[in-house]
């Protein structure tokens, strides 16, 4: 397995146990509870043909999660020990049996084992007995057809500011944006206890980007929540939204699809843009809807006293200060991008165009480097975990005086000279680096 593909079943697994290992305790009855109800649940986890998660697993992942320093890569899958073991229905079988289940619910058993052999549905030259078809059935709760249940939806709000955020995106009115009349997105965050709208405002765009500019802007002004409430689009369905929730201690949960009620909070606070703050709007360009709409969140609707909780949304927010997580101070570096190059023998790396010097001690490895798209110039480089500092931009004028001594050591001697006496450049060091002598 892939170092990309463990960090996205760790990423998963955070989000199973965020609500066991978060700041809010719970009691016996309600721990319980909340074990059988995600045992219960069918998941789609990454990389494997499961849908289930037993009670002794999501155990074992809280005990290594908090055994482990609460480090994401306390989660990352282990090795498996079993491989080239038989089993009586290999992954390839199992899934094409829950299909044929699915598209025959109510077919007897013995015919479906008939018919799993017919359509050669079994992998390689095995059979497998009515009595594996059986057990296995049982174990995936597909034996009976179970009838569709009315949706039990309930009112609901967090006990204490930033137990749980929600995000969505409005559409906006056409504003400039340089020289060009563009559409304008609405991208903001409301707080579910007090109403409190941690960050909002107008972007040309709502790709990934400016979801991730505006959630940064959000955590900087009013710390870090434990939940995270989004819808299903691309942006929030994003691996690097994913990695920053989880380095951050933030259960990111998704809306289920075609189902809005869950962002009702959200959705009332777009209808009071929509009635309330557009209609009076008579700017043209981006800065101005985006100066006039900050005017009006702090000294209108931060200020106004809410009709559901009979508080003003900043009062309710800061009635519970010292319950707020507050950002950490490099907070940024949970925003950076990854990428995976390999150090080529002449230690250099090659990151959007730009070339890079990586360490000797790299040369031949794949490495993770982690940068701002505002910044490309600073790239940090890790190998298995460990920081080996930030990258190098080669100049290849000072490489090319570059000598080596019979010992391996390196020495730069070049033609420049201070104050019109003798040459300046000139350094030794057994790893590689160029320090200047003064």
């Amino acid at each position: 397995m892939t170092e990309e593909q463990k960090q996205a079943v760790a990423v998963f697994r955070y989000g199973v146990i965020a609500d066991f290992v978060g700041a809010t305790r719970l009691d016996r009855g309600e721990r319980e509870a909340l074990l059988r109800e995600k045992c219960a649940r069918k998941w789609q986890i990454p990389h494997s043909g499961r849908t289930r998660i037993s009670r002794s697993t999501i155990t074992r992942w809280i005990q290594r999660y908090t055994g482990y320093g609460r480090r994401l890569e306390s989660l990352y899958p282990q090795d498996r020990t079993d491989c080239g073991s038989v089993r009586a229905i290999d992954e390839e079988t199992g899934l094409a049996l829950q299909e044929l289940r699915r598209q025959l619910p109510k077919m007897p058993v013995p015919e479906l084992t008939r018919i799993l052999h017919e359509r050669w549905l079994v992998s390689s030259d095995r059979s497998v007995s009515q009595s594996t078809v059986y057990r296995f059935l049982h174990q995936h709760n597909l034996m009976t057809e179970q009838p569709a249940a009315a949706a039990d939806r309930r009112k609901f709000e967090a006990e204490l500011p930033n137990d749980l955020w929600q995000s969505d995106v409005m559409h906006g009115p056409h504003v400039t944006v340089g020289n060009k009349q563009r559409k304008s997105y609405l991208i903001a965050f409301i707080d579910d206890h007090s109403r409190l709208i941690p960050h909002a405002a107008f972007y040309p765009s709502e790709a990934l980007a400016p979801f991730m500019e505006a959630f940064q802007s959000a955590l900087g002004k009013r710390g870090i929540p434990r939940k995270l409430y989004v819808d299903n689009g691309s942006a929030f369905r994003s691996r690097q939204l994913e990695y920053t929730c989880a380095a951050l201690g933030i259960a990111l949960i998704h809306a289920k699809p075609y189902q809005p009620q869950g962002k009702g909070k959200i959705e009332r606070f777009f209808r009071t843009v929509r009635t309330q703050f557009l209609p009076g709007f008579t700017g043209q360009t981006l800065e101005q809807i985006n100066g006039a709409f900050e005017r009006w969140l702090e000294q209108t609707y931060h200020q106004r006293r809410h009709s559901s909780t009979g508080q003003s949304p900043l009062q309710r927010f800061t009635a519970h200060m010292h319950c707020l997580r507050a950002a950490p101070h490099n907070l940024t570096d949970s925003f950076r991008k990854t990428a995976r190059r390999r150090v080529n023998k002449d230690r250099s790396v090659v990151l959007d165009k730009r070339l890079f010097e990586a360490p000797v001690d790299l040369i031949g490895k794949r490495v993770e480097l982690l940068y701002h798209e505002q910044s490309p110039e600073q790239v940090e480089v890790r190998f298995s975990g460990q920081s080996y500092g930030n990258l190098r931009p080669i100049d290849l004028q000072v490489n090319s005086r570059v000598k080596r001594d019979r010992n391996g050591q390196v020495e730069l001697v070049g033609e420049a000279r201070s104050d019109g006496g003798t040459p300046v450049e000139k350094a030794i060091t057994q790893s590689g680096e160029l320090w200047e002598d003064a």
